[in-house]
Parts: structure tokens; C-alpha cells; sequence
């Protein structure tokens, strides 16, 4: 089975379609995260009592590229963690960490949306929400079927109340012409729209 970034960087047009970003977008993006990547791992570092010599110890299965990509094959896809795993030739709990580890570090250097942009400044966040009350917003809500968790009270928490399932439930929050202005994430679908 070809790997999504082979694919990807034998055919750039394809980019698009599989991550939902142009290839060159894609590149400034790994560039971005990878320096980002460097200097969270800087952090860690300089806290780490050494047990083992600096530059001893197993070696990263995935490069950054690899990590950015399967994070945004995920939130394009939506794949189960299993076929993630399989697309990229690691085990689903490996895909799991690999995506939660890429996506923090995407949600740092990337802005979430527009109201996140604009949340501490009162003044640009009322303009915002008069703005968006002329035109017509469409939400759009999804849940994702998790592995179940171990502790009682964390499957509490992500229980969905259908089927016996665990979900994770997550809302976009759109203009007519797509542009996400607010994202929102669950544990629940207990979700409101503040007026």
C-alpha cells in the first residue's frame, strides 16, 4: 500500500484531494511545525534527567513530514486509527499518539479561527460578531468513534449514549463559502451556539 506522502510527493497536484492543502502550502507547513517540533524537544531536554548519553536511545519512527501528514490525512479523511496506522505503517496506538503530538503543535502555530483571533480584543470581537450576523452561518457537527478508554469516569466522559460507543464529537461552525470561523471540540454533544 503506497504511503499518502509518497503519493503525495510524486504527484503534487494530488495534494489537495488527500490532505486538503496545496503541496507548497504542505512544505511551509512541516517547515513550520519541524521548527516548532525542534524547540518543544529543546524544551524537554533541557528537563530531562539523563539516564542514557545525549543522542543514545531508539530513534523516531516517523520524520516530522511523515507526522504532519497522517495528522492532516486524519482531519481531512477521518479514517478509524487502524486504517491511519495501516496507511502509514505503524500500529494505531503509534497513529493516535503520532496525530494528538502533530496536532497540538499545528493548533500552536496555526490560528484556530477567526473569533479565537480576535477573542482578547472586545472592540474587533463585536465588529466580528455584527459582521456575522449578515450572513447566513452553517454548522456542521461529526463525531469520531474512539478506542475506550480504561478508566471508569474517562468512559463517562466520552460515552456517546447510542450503541454502547465512545465518541468524540467536534463542530465547525462555516460561512456559506466554507471559511471556518469557529471550531469547537467535545467530549460531549451537549453544544450550544452563544447568540
Amino acid at each position: 500500500m503506497t504511503s499518502p506522502l509518497k503519493r503525495i510527493e510524486s504527484y503534487p497536484e494530488e495534494s489537495k484531494r488527500l490532505i486538503g492543502i496545496k503541496y507548497e502550502d504542505f512544505i511551509t507547513l512541516v517547515a513550520l511545525a519541524s521548527k516548532r517540533h525542534r524547540d518543544k524537544q529543546a524544551e524537554i531536554e533541557k528537563r530531562k534527567i539523563r539516564l542514557i548519553a545525549s543522542g543514545g536511545g531508539r530513534k523516531a519512527e516517523m520524520t516530522p513530514k511523515e507526522g504532519v501528514c497522517l495528522c492532516l490525512v486524519y482531519l481531512r479523511q477521518k479514517p478509524t486509527f487502524e486504517i491511519l496506522g495501516l496507511l502509514f505503517d505503524v500500529s494505531r496506538t503509534k497513529a493516535n499518539n503520532t496525530f494528538n503530538y502533530w496536532v497540538d503543535i499545528l493548533r500552536e502555530i496555526l490560528p484556530a479561527s477567526q473569533v479565537e483571533e480576535v477573542k482578547n480584543d472586545e472592540q474587533r470581537y463585536q465588529e466580528l460578531c455584527e459582521k456575522l450576523c449578515e450572513y447566513e452561518l452553517i454548522v456542521d457537527s461529526a463525531e469520531q468513534a474512539i478506542e475506550r478508554p480504561g478508566n471508569y469516569e474517562e468512559q463517562k466522559k466520552y460515552y456517546s449514549g447510542k450503541k454502547k460507543m465512545n465518541i468524540y464529537f467536534f463542530s465547525k461552525l462555516c460561512f456559506e463559502k466554507l471559511l471556518i470561523i469557529f471550531l469547537f471540540s467535545s467530549l460531549n454533544r451537549d453544544f450550544y451556539v452563544q447568540q
